[in-house]
């Protein structure tokens, strides 16, 4: 592989989210002429019946021409399930009659919807 081939290989811009188990790593990649692309990768530690483990990774690629409507796609996409159950994270170790005790009892925006109504990609 050459040194231009390795360099295109290799991400412009890159945040990593860190979310228990999984890590999600947002890429910014260099297309052969030189345009940007994102690369979103998921990795989850799993771990094998003799104790070892190693990572799953699941890859998606999202270019410029299919950013806007990805982008509409998500935020209603997302903003359903926050509206239909909440953004209360729903766990089966949680009592029947479990409520979230907020820090501030009076607060009243919810602050998933309220990070999703400014998503846009130049965030990622």
């Amino acid at each position: 592989m050459s040194e231009n081939e390795n360099t295109q290989m290799e991400s412009v811009f890159s945040k990593v989210l860190r979310a228990g188990r999984r890590t999600y790593f947002f890429d910014v990649r260099a297309t052969k002429a030189d345009d940007y692309y994102l690369t979103i990768t998921e990795s989850v530690k799993t771990t094998n019946s003799d104790g070892s483990f190693f990572f799953k990774k699941f890859k998606l690629f999202l270019y410029k021409e299919d950013f806007t409507k990805f982008l509409e796609f998500f935020k209603e996409t997302t903003q359903y399930i926050i509206d239909k159950r909440g953004s209360e994270v729903i766990n089966p170790n949680h009592k029947p009659n479990f409520k979230h005790q907020n820090k501030k009892e009076n607060q009243t925006t919810d602050p998933i919807k309220e990070s999703l109504k400014n998503l846009n990609f130049e965030d990622l």
